[in-house]
C-alpha cells in the first residue's frame, strides 16, 4: 500500500499553497492531487497556477491528478473545465457527475473521487469501462461494505481516505459567509480567515462540524492509521491524507518510512470505518 497526499480543501493565500506544493516536491510523497474541490469564487489560484504546480510536482517525480469541484452549480464552471482541458493529458479526480460526463467525453483517465457517492460494484465495473483507473471509497463507508468490493478483483485501484478532516457534504449556500451575515456573492471569501475551517459546536459545548464555506467537514479527525495493517492485508493500494497544514507533509513522510507520527489530533474519529457512528473513535 502507498500512501497519497489528498487536494488543498481549504482557501490559503496563494504564497501559502506555492510554499506548500514546494515542500511537497522535496518530499517522497509520491501522488498528488491539485485543485480547488469546494468553491469556485475562490481565485487566489488560478488554473495556470495549478499546471505550473503540476510541472513542478511532475518534475520531481510526482504522478499529478486534477481534482475538480464536488458541486459545479453552473454552465460556466463546466464550460471553465472543458476549457482548460482542451488538449490536456490530464488525470482527472472527478467529484461531480458533470466533470465525470466531460471525462467521458474526452476520453480521459479518471479517479472517482469521494465526491461521488457510489455505493455498489455495478456502478463501479461501469466507471471502469468508461476509464476510471482509481476509486476513492466515500468516507462514510466502512471496511465491511469495502472487502466484497476488492474481493471481487477489481480492474481499478482502492484508495482510502484515512486521515484528516471529512468532507460531509456540500451546500449552494456559503455556511461561513452566513455565519459573517454576508451573502455568497458578495463573501469576500471570507473563508480564507480559517485556515482549517470554522468548528462548530453544540449548545453542551461538544465539538460538532467544522464550516468551510459551502462544505460541511467533521469536527474531529479521521484517523485510521492504526488500521494500516488492516488495509495492506485487505489489499487497499493507496491510503490518503487530506491536507490541513505544513505539518501533513511530514506526517506522509512519516507513514511511507513507517515511523511513527507525533501529530495526534486533539479529537479524533474512525467510527465510519468500523461501521458505526462516523463521530466514534474506537
Amino acid at each position: 500500500m502507498k500512501f497519497s497526499l489528498g487536494p488543498l480543501q481549504y482557501c490559503w493565500d496563494k504564497a501559502a499553497v506555492e510554499d506548500f506544493y514546494r515542500e511537497v516536491a522535496v518530499s517522497p510523497i509520491p501522488l498528488v492531487y491539485l485543485g480547488e474541490t469546494v468553491c469556485s469564487k475562490r481565485r487566489k489560484l488560478r488554473w495556470q497556477d495549478y499546471f505550473d504546480l503540476a510541472d513542478m510536482l511532475r518534475s520531481a517525480g510526482k504522478e499529478v491528478v486534477f481534482s475538480t469541484l464536488a458541486l459545479i452549480q453552473s454552465d460556466a464552471e463546466i464550460q471553465e473545465l472543458r476549457k482548460q482541458l482542451t488538449n490536456s493529458s490530464v488525470t482527472l479526480e472527478v467529484n461531480d457527475m458533470g466533470a465525470l460526463a466531460l471525462a467521458v467525453e474526452q476520453q480521459l483517465p479518471f479517479v472517482c473521487g469521494p465526491g461521488i457517492n457510489n455505493y455498489n460494484l455495478t456502478s463501479l465495473q461501469k466507471m471502469a469501462n468508461w476509464g476510471m483507473q482509481r476509486f476513492v471509497m466515500p468516507v462514510d463507508l466502512s471496511q465491511k461494505w469495502l472487502a466484497p468490493i476488492i474481493t471481487s478483483q477489481p480492474s481499478f485501484e482502492i484508495e482510502v481516505l484515512g486521515y484528516g478532516y471529512l468532507p460531509l457534504a456540500h451546500s449552494a449556500r456559503c455556511f461561513t459567509a452566513r455565519h459573517h451575515g454576508l451573502n455568497k456573492d458578495n463573501c469576500d471569501t471570507i473563508c480564507s480567515r480559517y485556515p482549517k475551517g470554522l468548528l462548530t459546536q453544540t449548545m453542551e459545548h461538544q465539538e460538532l462540524l467544522r464550516i468551510n464555506g459551502v462544505q460541511t467537514q467533521s469536527a474531529a479527525c479521521c484517523d485510521l492509521r492504526s488500521e494500516i495493517q488492516q488495509m495492506r492485508t485487505m489489499g487497499v493500494d493507496w491510503f490518503r491524507v487530506s491536507p490541513d497544514s505544513i505539518n501533513s507533509i511530514g506526517l506522509v513522510t512519516a507513514l511511507i518510512k513507517g515511523e511513527e507520527s507525533d501529530d495526534v489530533p486533539s479529537i479524533r474519529c474512525n467510527g465510519y470505518w468500523h461501521d458505526a457512528p462516523g463521530m466514534r473513535y474506537l
